[in-house]
């Protein structure tokens, strides 16, 4: 009689104990699943083409009725580095807009140095236009198509291919206007600056059109890059020819170095003396080198190299965190190439107070002032 309420007591221990195992493993697996949930909200690269409708409608697992609510939310979570490139992008577009304002409405700025630096304030511009675009395909079209997808990437291909072209545009300008100093203004016409402009964009355009005419990995997602959706192939081939490009841009940058001491030792030899001013001047404009190479090299260089090893398996925080740097190449350009140049500071100063400071020259200006 004593073992029966003893045997009852221990069954319903063991029943208590199993509900709270139960009860333990229901939260753990929420957990997961909460855990899950964010992780798939903040794993997308650089212009992916994938915001989380799209990747849950391509998974061929539709939800369950009771799940709706969960979808829902994931789909709106937006990645807090996408809502910073977007505001990257904002601010590029405005800073290169005002550059493209003041070149076109003074009627000064009109040679062929200053339409150099509106083809990149031109492609900056257009970067950021993209990378507006890009946050607007992601999270405002609730069901973009892959036209949409594919033209959003190839305008961010297209705007940063035409920016470092650009970039190597007005370094090669420069080297010209040291090197053939006494036929340079003879040669350097604007309508052939212009026609070698025009050949530039044209070759950027091609580059970005090659996703919508098929060289992307939206059927086969495992040749995809860090930048989808680039290849890992066509990504390779982005990144050595950027490269060759930053290494032509610091070869051209030694030579104007060299050039700039000869002339200064020729100017001292000249007058019998040590030019002390010309000196100064040498040693601002190699210091000015230095900078330009330095913050191209240090935004861009990082995520060439990381598009040549890496691919679309390693973490999207990476590609991220490589990206924004780039981006914010185009929003140093502008304080560089344009807003140092008295030209375009006297117009800025005639547009915001209608006067001009002291201190502007009035002097002609070669691309070697730039």
């Amino acid at each position: 009689m004593l073992g029966h309420p003893t045997a009852a007591a221990a069954a319903a221990m063991e029943e208590h104990l199993l509900m709270q195992q139960q009860s333990l493993e229901q939260q753990q697996q929420q957990q997961q699943e909460q855990l899950l949930t964010l992780l798939n909200a903040s794993s997308r690269p650089f212009a992916s083409l994938w915001p989380p409708s799209v990747a849950s409608a391509t998974a061929g697992s539709p939800p369950a009725s009771g799940d709706s609510g969960d979808v829902a939310a994931a789909a709106v979570a937006v990645n807090p580095w996408d809502i910073v490139l977007c505001a990257t992008g904002t601010t590029m577009a405005c800073e290169n807009a005002l550059v493209l304002a003041v070149l076109f409405y003074t009627p000064g700025l009109r040679a062929p140095t200053f339409l150099l630096i509106g083809s990149l304030a031109l492609a900056d511009l257009l970067a950021g236009l993209g990378l507006i675009v890009n946050f607007s395909v992601q999270y405002l079209l609730s069901s973009p198509s892959e036209t949409a997808l594919l033209s959003a990437a190839g305008l961010l291909i297209t705007a940063f291919s035409a920016s470092v072209c650009s970039l190597l545009a007005i370094t090669v300008d420069r080297y010209l206007s040291l090197y053939n100093a006494l036929t340079y203004h003879s040669e350097r016409t604007l309508t052939f600056t212009a026609a070698m402009l025009l050949l530039v964009w044209l070759f950027c355009l091609g580059v970005g059109l090659l996703p919508l005419l098929g060289w992307n990995c939206l059927r086969e997602r495992s040749t995809c890059s860090v930048l989808r959706p680039v290849t890992k192939n066509n990504a390779t081939v982005l990144a050595v020819a950027f490269l060759l490009i930053f290494a032509l841009m610091v070869h051209l940058y030694l030579q104007i170095c060299k050039i700039a001491f000869r002339h200064a030792q020729q100017i001292a030899i000249q007058h019998q003396f040590i030019a002390t001013s010309q000196a100064t001047s040498t040693r601002k404009g190699i210091a000015t080198l230095s900078v330009i190479l330095g913050t191209f090299a240090l935004c861009w260089i990082p995520l060439a190299i990381y598009s040549l090893v890496a691919d679309s398996s390693y973490p999207a925080v990476y590609t991220y965190s490589l990206a924004l740097p780039a981006a914010f190449n185009s929003l140093i350009n502008p304080i560089i190439y344009a807003f140092r140049n008295p030209d375009i500071q006297k117009s800025l100063w005639v547009a915001c107070c209608g006067c001009i400071t002291s201190g502007f020259s009035s002097r002609p200006r070669t691309s070697s002032d730039v």
